[in-house]
């Protein structure tokens, strides 16, 4: 008998597909097209259980919709640019380049193995100067189109690693790397103007119905899509109007005082001549922006002793405040605060010792006027205090749309739609990036580089040994000829955001040798994407920049007309997670220890090196940094890719977490060798009938049946519990030779897609034709489906205490009848009637006695 050796047995297939090029994607008119992608990841050196799952589900995918006839685009790429590389520069001084090609042969030395079905010949990393040279000729096209601009943008800036940060980078008011105080500046940023296709990125989710519901929420809710109203509150010394936006004017018998940005026009005019506000504003500038850090923050102001005219009461003045929780690029950085219907204003009026005043009340709810408790702004029915428009009792929506109309019609303000989404600012002043393609000329101006000088390469011979971009100081790279007038200038030295390069990789795999940014009848023949698979981190930003980018593309001519929304299916997958183990040094501080450095005895978890007891903490998201992690280099060599697929797709189902156990992983490798036994021994039959062969077709016809709905519905891990009952039937059944190497052969190619080189190997064993990785899906034969007789369980006072097979339509007088007749049920009943009996047909039957 032969062994299970998965160190053979998937050398041997890998080989073989390479040979046959069994996954290589070229356009056919004779099949349908089916494009799978899984977010391709960044070079870190090391591939993690977590990508193994994200990888393998995309797989399982892409090879069952190959058996099941499609032309199928399963491509793999490097999320290479980016930070990473360039602080293991200045760590190491490794190079940015080096560094990043190294991880990415790591890492592809690691995928391969795992036997993906990826077309590797249209593999490349977003750092290649041909990818990113395509890049640069976007931008210059949808500059042309007035889809990107500078402008001045007030910016988190770290002032020793002398780049702008992002919000989720400035951590307690300070850089995330440097730890420096970090400075709001004022600089010329590059911009994607994605704010104009708001209403349209927004309405376009309706049509997503193969995208989770959550996600496109949580994309509604970035666009933030708002209908409010301008309203001028008049300054009582006579200067121009502060204008705010509210999205609740019904509350407007509320409010008690304005609050500006730090960066409102009038704050900046007031700080020249006021010290206090100048430092005010300065302290504000260093404040974490991001919505959460903003919600936690304490509520700090300095009245500006500017007062403003209420526009209902005339006789009321409101005084002006600037307050540390307004932000200046949402609606018109002024809003009028009402502490009685909102927490953030009440808590400022608080500190402040400000008026309360209510607006409404709930029905159930006393009348006060003036209070310091909170009256939630709710939705349903309440009742308004003397509102000027009239309304008493109505809801939130009809008294909003109520005081709109007031105000519209007494030319006391506008009502306005607004949208929470700013425009995208993609200048990064940083090196390992793709470089703005743009020349600034003293003569010409800003300049788009010409399309004939692209790519415009990153020099290599740069340092890290100085903060701030090498590319301000590189004189022969930063110093060129203008490409309009032919003078003395200099390149933009700022890069690109890298959620650039990772926007536009799902259209470039479509023709990724084209020397235009795609090949438009390639695009045409390939897109869209049919199933995106990747993780719910990226459910925001990175799928909205896409969207936004598939429509730049298709007006500048680089997607057909039609291709808007990028990704037609997408699945969102849990983690990969295991336990943590601790132990504590000297200073009682944690010391955490890896998987494989654990020896478990019957008093628990302990050190194997020195038998030091270890704390077990409950599983959590696999970090390099608690040691949770498991190497897949280490299961690949002990247990073979197959049993790591099996693992990652069956504990739990895929958009769920699974945790990653040493005992988990030993079953599946004790199945997939019982799965080899069963079909060796199955090989050696002689060919010839049984008396179990038609309840193991029907077994058989029933799990592709339930097995191929597991898949279409990405219900991995119901589809091999299917596979697992299958196997024992095909194990204990009395059929023949015939019919046992028929369920065998079928039941490789049901595993196929989760363990494709036990299952080629099966194939091969059971005189296969051909690979089974080209063999058509199986298909249920549905008279196969129909159960002739049905087994009905039979509970006796809530207990189950026998079972009978009755024919799939028996009437319930027939079960009745049978069911009493059983011996154990004449015991129970004594000589009398039972008290109850339920027959459920084809179910169940329950007799009370």
């Amino acid at each position: 008998m032969t062994t299970y050796s998965p160190a053979t047995i998937e050398a041997k297939w890998q080989d073989a597909w390479a040979t046959a090029q069994t996954f290589k994607a070229e356009r056919s008119a004779d099949k349908p097209k089916y494009y799978v992608l899984e977010m391709f990841p960044y070079p870190s050196g090391r591939i993690h259980m977590g990508h193994v799952r994200n990888y393998t589900m995309g797989d399982v995918i892409a090879r069952y919709k190959l058996a099941t006839g499609h032309n199928i685009l399963h491509p793999m790429g490097w999320d290479a640019f980016g930070m990473p590389a360039e602080n293991a520069a200045m760590a190491t001084g490794i190079h940015p380049k080096d560094y990043t090609y190294g991880n990415i042969t790591d890492m592809k030395a690691q995928m391969k193995p795992l036997g993906l079905s990826i077309d590797w010949s249209r593999e490349f990393a977003t750092c290649d100067p041909e990818y990113y040279g395509q890049q640069q000729a976007l931008f210059i096209d949808f500059l042309s189109k007035g889809l990107i601009y500078r402008k001045k943008a007030v910016v988190n800036w770290d002032p020793v690693d002398m780049t702008v940060l992002a919000n989720e980078q400035v951590i307690d008011g300070k850089g995330w790397r440097s730890g420096a105080e970090v400075e709001r500046r004022e600089l010329v940023q590059w911009f994607f103007k994605i704010s104009d296709y708001s209403e349209e990125l927004l309405e376009a989710l309706d049509t997503l119905d193969n995208w989770p519901a959550k996600v496109k929420l949580m994309q509604a809710n970035w666009i933030g899509k708002s209908r409010g109203i301008e309203i001028p509150f008049h300054r009582t010394d006579g200067e121009a109007p502060i204008v705010c936006y509210s999205t609740r004017p019904d509350t407007m018998r509320g409010a008690s005082f304005l609050a500006i940005s730090a960066e409102h026009p009038v704050s900046r005019a007031l700080a020249d001549t006021d010290e206090n506000l100048a430092a005010f504003i300065a302290e504000t500038r260093k404040m974490d922006t991001t919505e959460a850090a903003m919600e936690k923050a304490e509520k700090k102001g300095i009245d500006t002793g500017i007062t403003v005219r209420h526009p209902v009461y005339p006789d009321m003045e409101l005084p002006v405040w600037v307050g540390n929780f307004v932000l200046m690029d949402y609606g018109t950085g002024a809003v009028f605060g009402c502490p009685a219907h909102d927490q953030r204003d009440l808590d400022f009026a608080r500190k402040y010792d400000l008026p309360v005043r209510n607006a409404f009340h709930m029905p159930d709810d006393p009348v006060e006027v003036e209070n310091t408790a909170l009256v939630p702004a709710k939705s349903e029915a309440v009742v308004y205090i003397d509102h000027f428009a009239g309304i008493e009792k109505a809801t939130s929506q009809e008294g909003i749309d109520t005081t709109i109309d007031y105000f519209e019609a007494n030319n006391l303000g506008k009502g306005v739609t607004k949208f929470r989404l700013r425009d995208w600012g993609l200048s990064r002043q940083r090196y390992w990036g793709c470089p703005i393609p743009v020349v600034h000329c003293d003569d010409c101006g800003v300049v788009p580089e010409k399309k004939e000088n692209l790519p415009v390469e990153l020099p290599y011979d740069v340092t890290f040994d100085v903060p701030g971009n090498p590319l301000d100081r590189h004189p022969t790279w930063r110093d060129c000829a203008c490409p309009s007038c032919g003078k003395p200038a200099q390149r933009e030295t700022d890069t690109m955001d890298t959620f650039v390069d990772s926007s536009w990789y799902f259209a470039r795999f479509t023709a990724p040798d084209a020397e235009t940014p795609t090949n438009i009848e390639d695009a045409a023949y390939w897109m869209n994407v049919d199933q995106y698979i990747g993780g719910i981190e990226h459910a925001i930003l990175h799928l909205l920049y896409s969207r936004f980018f598939a429509r730049a593309m298709n007006m500048t001519g680089h997607l057909p007309q039609g291709t808007s929304e990028p990704f037609d299916a997408l699945f969102t997958q849990g983690m990969v997670t295991h336990e943590i183990y601790v132990t504590r040094d000297e200073k009682d501080r944690p010391v955490y220890h890896l998987p494989e450095d654990i020896e478990w005895t019957e008093s628990g978890a302990r050190l194997g090196a020195t038998g030091q007891d270890v704390d077990v903490i409950p599983s959590a998201k696999m970090s390099k940094s608690k040691k949770n992690v498991v190497d897949p280099d280490n299961i690949l060599a002990k247990y073979g890719a197959d049993t790591a697929r099996w693992f990652v797709l069956s504990d739990s189902p895929p958009e769920r977490d699974v945790e990653w156990t040493a005992s988990g992983a030993e079953a599946t490798f004790k199945h997939l060798n019982r799965v080899h036994r069963v079909a060796t021994d199955i090989a050696a039959m002689d060919e010839g009938t049984g008396a179990g062969d038609e309840d193991l077709l029907r077994a058989m016809h029933k799990a592709i049946h339930d097995v191929t709905m597991g898949v279409e519905t990405f219900g991995f891990n119901a589809a091999i519990a299917k596979l697992y009952a299958f196997t024992n039937v095909l194990a204990k059944s009395k059929a023949g030779g015939a019919a046992k190497r028929q369920a065998a052969k079928v039941l490789a190619q049901l595993m196929s897609p989760m363990t494709p080189h036990l299952s080629e190997e099966i194939w091969s064993m059971l005189g296969g034709e051909g690979l089974i990785a080209n063999a058509p899906w199986p298909v249920a034969d549905e008279a196969m489906l129909v159960e002739d007789t049905v087994t009905m369980p039979i509970q006796i006072n809530g207990k189950r205490r026998a079972e009978i097979q009755v024919a799939a339509d028996a009437s319930k007088e027939a079960v009745q009848e049978i069911a009493l007749a059983l011996e154990v049920v004449q015991t129970a009943l004594a000589g009398a009637a039972p008290k109850k009996l339920i027959v459920v047909p084809g179910r169940i039957v329950n007799i009370v006695v």
